[in-house]
């Protein structure tokens, strides 16, 4: 029998629609790709000089001619097999636009995406922790984005924890703001204790370091504790509180919170929201990503989820002490013990034993630290 107009249209109408809708879907997305592509700052990296050191593993060898030297096994590099790509995320205080260096880096955090999985797992690196820069030279984790610059902070990264980190994102404090704006704020449980500096952070968001400048008194003050949404400064704010219970560890939880809040937006958001979020952090955005990488990671978005979450040094091998003309530190009392933790989270299939290089610095942080440690 023939078939009718109608039942045609019932059958096939809905195919059609589908089809229109991914069509206009891939336009969008298209066109957020290349706006996005114009708009980053990006930035080449000089992969010789870049430190891996030299670890065994069971994954691939690899060979390094950078300061690392040497035949380097790498767990969870790019074609290590594990399907583990690292990223450094740094966060600067910076009011000239100034992503590159002369300014220490609030945040760090390593973000470790298994492309298998689509789990992140994000690891924060405390600003304080007594390190090895990664020149031989030790003191505060977050002076290594200062007198370097991302490469020697990755440099810093890799050298203390055993780590294959080749790429990175900075972000200024407005870029973080602009971005939640952008997606519609995001929603923090606030604590009682926490609400006072949340709002004090707003004020004194543009001061000078030297403490000049003007505070800011057109902000929207939080009044009440329990979870709610915050705006772009609001968030920036949250971010930014170290003077409750917890102090920096409590700081680089909140950090790594609203980064997985954000992600937690981009995943429901349109792709106008999408659109105008990338825009209004591109300009406040510094990589070394390029153009395909932008695109594989703007693409897969919604397929990914926060797995873990936790910082460096780990709780049970850290100690607070005042080490002489560095101030107070975090200082990691057994850096072996705190990478092979790592290792275990971020590649639990891969038999690890730390290199010769980490244990040497575990050593020297141990033995520059020990007159000040109780």
């Amino acid at each position: 029998m023939e078939e009718t107009k109608s039942s045609w249209a019932k059958k096939n109408v809905p195919w059609l629609i589908m089809e229109i809708i991914l069509l206009v879907a891939s336009i969008a997305f298209l066109y957020v790709v290349t706006l996005t592509t114009h708009a980053v700052k990006k930035t080449e990296i000089d992969k010789a000089n870049l430190m891996v050191n030299t670890v065994g593993t069971d994954a691939e060898t690899q060979t390094d001619s950078g300061k690392g030297g040497g035949t380097v096994a790498v767990a969870g590099g790019k074609g290590s097999g594990t399907g583990v790509r690292n990223i450094a995320l740094f966060g600067v205080d910076s009011r000239d636009g100034n992503l590159n260096k002369r300014t220490r880096s609030d945040t760090m955090i390593v973000a470790s995406v298994d492309q298998e999985t689509h789990q992140i797992r994000l690891m924060s690196v405390y600003r304080d922790t007594y390190l090895n820069l990664g020149n031989d030279v030790y003191s505060k984790a977050n002076a290594a984005y200062a007198k370097g610059g991302p490469e020697q902070a990755i440099n810093m990264l890799n050298a203390n924890f055993d780590l294959d980190v080749t790429d990175y994102v900075t972000i200024g404090f407005e870029g973080l703001s602009e971005a939640v704006d952008a997606l519609g704020g995001v929603e923090i449980d606030v604590a009682v204790d926490e609400i006072s500096h949340l709002n004090n952070y707003q004020r004194s968001m543009y001061l000078n370091e030297d403490g000049s400048g003007e505070l800011n008194e057109d902000i929207i003050e939080v009044y009440d504790d329990g979870l709610q949404t915050l705006n772009g400064l609001q968030a920036t704010a949250y971010c930014r509180i170290r003077y409750t219970a917890g102090n920096d560890y409590k700081r680089a939880e909140r950090q790594r919170t609203v980064i997985a809040k954000l992600l937690e937006r981009a995943k429901s958001s349109s792709v106008s929201k999408l659109t105008k979020a990338v825009m209004a952090i591109m300009p406040h955005v510094e990589t070394s990503l390029g153009v395909d990488e932008i695109v594989s990671l703007l693409g897969d978005v919604s397929e990914y989820s926060v797995a873990e979450s936790d910082g460096l040094p780990f709780e049970e091998y850290r100690y607070p002490a005042k080490l002489g003309a560095d101030g107070y530190c975090i200082v990691p009392t057994d850096l072996e013990k705190n990478a092979k933790e790592l290792h275990a989270i971020l590649y639990p299939d891969v038999e690890y034993e730390p290199s010769d290089t980490l244990k040497r610095i575990s050593a020297e942080i141990i033995r520059r630290s020990a007159p000040y440690v109780p």
